[in-house]
């Protein structure tokens, strides 16, 4: 018999002054059983860190990812359809950005865990001319915490100011500042 998902609720309040983006979002997780605590906050982060201010060009969502190798973790389409954000958490490999940057006006990729130098190094030549990819680095000892904020019903404060990120629940607080790895060349 296999394994269901184990869903999580996220309240989240968001207050990212470098995007002047003030919202509040309640959030449905859909935890894969392969998937850990760590990863899945990190979905949870990309999420506020990306989520646009308003849906003229559609709403930003979770998507297949783990389960659907088509898909990623969290996308924007807009109302034809098409693409406007396609974001991973992970490690993924070039053939699978070079796939999504010619799928999606814009690419993000979240990377964490403390092989992300080693990954970095081996793909970075080959995604440098990908003009619509960025790609950031958490550092392992942030994702690490951040994970320790997972809880079936979550109440988060989500703060970005000067590329510094806050994320507490009341009780603890976690603070990251992701590194920048590529930055896209161009806006489509």
């Amino acid at each position: 018999m296999a394994l269901k998902s184990t869903i999580y609720k996220a309240q989240i309040q968001i207050a990212d002054m470098d995007r002047s983006l003030y919202a509040d979002h309640s959030l449905t997780l859909a935890r894969h059983p392969s998937e850990t605590d760590e990863r899945m906050m990190m979905r949870l982060l990309a999420f506020a860190l990306a989520v646009p201010a308003d849906t003229e060009r559609g709403a930003l969502e979770f998507a297949a990812g783990l389960s659907d190798t088509d898909e990623p973790d969290l996308w924007q389409k807009d109302l034809t359809g098409a693409l406007v954000q396609w974001i991973e958490v992970g490690q993924p490999d070039d053939r699978r950005l070079a796939k999504a940057c010619g799928r999606a006006e814009q690419v993000r990729i979240w990377a964490y865990g403390s092989s992300t130098p080693i990954w970095w190094q081996g793909i970075a030549g080959k995604v440098a001319r990908l003009s619509n990819l960025e790609v950031w680095q958490v550092p392992a000892e942030a994702s690490r915490e951040l994970a320790s904020l997972a809880a079936r019903g979550m109440q988060l404060q989500i703060t970005v100011q000067e590329g510094q990120i806050w994320v507490g629940n009341g009780q603890h607080s976690v603070a990251l500042e992701p590194v920048v790895l590529q930055r896209p060349t161009t806006r489509r």
